[in-house]
């Protein structure tokens, strides 16, 4: 039984999602009716037949089965609503045969499967014409066995033939050729019984041709055609205005200077632009839009707090990162752009403005003034 398990769960949720996928919409019911060939694959187990019928439990000597065989389905469905129908059919699962060495001598075995069955069948549209299918049902199946052979129990009956009702599910796709012919692949399991009471399953791999009569095709809607277009008479012409042209733009001074605060553009001892201080430099780089320039220069500066080497060297890298996202966002021609570090050396405030040399919140705030980016434009609009 641990084998039917997964195929069997998965064959009910698949018609599970199904169910949970439908939905009440307008629908025409339908017959239809199929036929189906493919191949079985038994999966009862022969040497437990072998076994049983030789009262032993050890292995034989040797053993050889044919497992697999042709097999067919003819059926007819009722599709009762859009998701589902109701298909009854008869199934032939092909022959299989064994054989084995026992002390008495050789055995051989063969069973053939056929039966009715009744489904449920879920369909499920995966694209206009793509869908697909689960089915869950119940079958009652006919297993015809004999046996052969020296090493037959002569107390046994060489012929036995067991009448079972069992479940069967199944999973596969639909794929609509025409209204008229559908094509399917499937695979189903079957749940059986041999001739002398031992269960198994046997796997039934399909293709069928579905033939449905007395479906309607989709309605079509009719294209409305619209009534021709007649176009509005064209207005009068204009009267032409002849406009002056605009006066040239007024030329932009010989040197324009800009002043960007350092602690609005980095943070404290950084050289990195932060969100408030792009959003500074693109503004200014949309007013340098339009203009004509000879040349931009970028000079950056600090306060007298640490080393003349440190403060020299953030100087430098907070203009270079100026230019570089003037260049990059601003749109800046690189070649006329240049930047410098000043370091300490050209403070805004005055000794006596800020005394100490102690980095105290006090003096930090005083000497904001000299920790700037000083970005001069020459040239003309």
């Amino acid at each position: 039984m641990k084998k039917m398990k997964p195929l069997y769960l998965l064959g009910i949720a698949g018609l599970g999602s199904v169910l949970a996928s439908s939905a009440i919409a307008q629908h025409s019911p339908y017959s239809y009716l199929g036929l189906g060939v493919g191949q079985s694959q038994s999966q009862i187990e022969d040497s437990q037949t072998t076994n049983s019928l030789l009262k032993s439990s050890n292995s034989p000597a040797s053993f050889s089965s044919e497992r697999q065989d042709t097999a067919y389905k003819v059926f007819g469905g009722y599709q009762f609503h859009k998701n589902f129908a109701l298909e009854a059919g008869y199934f032939n699962l092909g022959k299989f045969t064994y054989a084995t060495s026992a002390p008495g001598g050789t055995l051989n075995g063969r069973y053939e499967i056929e039966g009715v069955n009744l489904d449920l069948v879920g369909t499920m549209p995966l694209s206009p014409k793509w869908s697909a299918l689960a089915r869950v049902g119940v079958q009652h199946a006919n297993t015809r066995t004999g046996f052969s052979g020296p090493g037959y129990p002569a107390s046994a009956s060489q012929d036995n033939s067991s009448r079972v009702n069992n479940m069967k599910v199944g999973l596969g796709l639909q794929y609509e050729i025409s209204p008229s012919v559908l094509l399917r692949g499937e695979a189903e399991r079957f749940r059986v019984r041999d001739g002398i009471a031992n269960n198994g399953d046997v796997n039934y791999y399909s293709m069928s041709l579905v033939f449905p009569f007395g479906r309607k095709a989709p309605q079509q809607v009719a294209a409305v055609t619209p009534p021709p277009y007649v176009a509005p008479p064209p207005p009068p012409a204009p009267i032409a205005v002849v406009t002056p042209p605009p006066p040239p733009p007024a030329p932009m001074p010989v040197a324009r200077r800009v002043q960007f605060s350092a602690d609005s553009l980095f943070s404290f001892d950084k050289a990195v632009i932060r969100p408030d201080g792009r959003a500074a430099l693109d503004t200014f780089g949309r007013e340098l839009q339009g203009a004509r320039y000879n040349s931009i220069s970028v000079e950056g500066n600090t306060d007298r707090l640490g080393s003349d080497a440190y403060n020299q060297k953030l100087s430098r890298e907070r203009a270079d990162a100026v230019k570089a996202y003037l260049i990059t966002n601003g749109g800046i021609d690189a070649r006329k752009i240049t930047a410098t570090g000043r370091g300490e050396t050209n403070p805004e405030t005055k000794p006596e403005d800020c005394k100490g040399n102690k980095p105290t919140p006090a003096l930090i705030a005083c000497l904001q003034p000299d920790r700037r980016v000083d970005v001069e434009v020459t040239g003309e609009r």
